[in-house]
């Protein structure tokens, strides 16, 4: 990806934020250099998922207080309180209106996804609400949409580069098969295993370089895709145990674990959602990786 400005990245946080951020570095200056860099990171990692985080913590506390006779359904509340949270973000800095595009634009491809599914019968949306299309109430998009805005967050929080980038085009034809197999595998053989091979031979030469404080690190992205597949696995439990949306063996009988075997059809919407991303923000393959230690 194109190198951050510093400049610019520094605007984005509110003075309170910059001062909060001295003082914890002041605090970590006492830590083993290598602990101290550990919080950092998941510092940094909550911080790039603020989105994200913010959409499982409304579904938490609506689905302990939210009473099915108040006049707003719980699903038209949580989409008018997602447009705040979005709202407040760009007003407050703490995204930029380019980051909104991304967004918008995983806003989109997720509810055109949803409303196929639903209909198939994949998962279900179980609570009334007024607005929606279909089966689906239109504040599913922004779950999405915190998946957008995290991988755009963390390209920036962690001055991203990648190196070992393959060629556009490859990316976007393999981003356009796997979201066609999304809805074509209800019809025809399912390619999933196939579409693996093909992501690891699109993307096995592909390092992330990113800095946590002042080293600069690297991991393949696959292994990234994977990590991050896990953690959305983890959320899409907490969305399912609240009731928000279940899945066909999630009913009448109480809840139970999503399979992990949806742990891998969020890494191949997680491949997606980052070809989504450079659509914005364009990869620079002649970048080379820094100085390492």
């Amino acid at each position: 990806m194109n190198k951050p400005d510093n400049h610019g990245t520094a605007g984005l946080y509110a003075p309170w934020l910059s001062d909060t951020r001295r003082r914890i570095r002041g605090g970590l200056a006492r830590l083993h250099p290598w602990l101290a860099e550990f919080i950092i990171f998941g510092f940094k990692q909550g911080w790039a998922c603020l989105f994200g985080g913010l959409m499982l913590g409304m579904l938490i506390i609506s689905k302990l207080v939210w009473q099915p006779h108040w006049p707003v359904a719980r699903y038209d509340a949580l989409l008018v309180a997602a447009l705040l949270v979005q709202a407040a973000m760009l007003a407050l800095k703490l995204e930029t209106w380019e980051e909104a595009k991304v967004i918008l634009l995983f806003h989109l491809v997720g509810t055109a996804m949803e409303v196929f599914k639903t209909a198939m019968g994949s998962w279900s949306y179980p609570e009334p609400s007024l607005i929606r299309i279909g089966d689906v109430p239109l504040f599913t998009g922004f779950m999405y949409a915190s998946v957008g805005s995290y991988i755009a967050r963390v390209i920036r929080i962690f001055d991203m580069r990648f190196v070992g980038y393959p060629p556009f085009w490859a990316t976007l034809l393999l981003a356009g098969a796997i979201y066609i197999n999304f809805f074509s595998h209800h019809y025809v053989w399912d390619a999933r295993y196939v579409l693996f091979a093909c992501t690891f031979l699109v993307f096995w030469r592909t390092r992330i370089y990113f800095t946590v404080d002042a080293v600069a690190r690297w991991m393949p992205l696959l292994l990234a895709a994977f990590l991050t597949s896990v953690f959305l696995w983890i959320a899409e439990n907490i969305g399912t145990v609240t009731g928000t949306w279940l899945y066909p063996n999630q009913k009448g009988s109480g809840w139970r674990p999503v399979t992990l075997h949806k742990m891998g059809a969020w890494y191949l919407l997680l491949v997606i959602s980052f070809v989504l991303v450079t659509l914005v923000h364009r990869p620079d393959r002649r970048d080379g990786p820094p100085d390492l230690r």
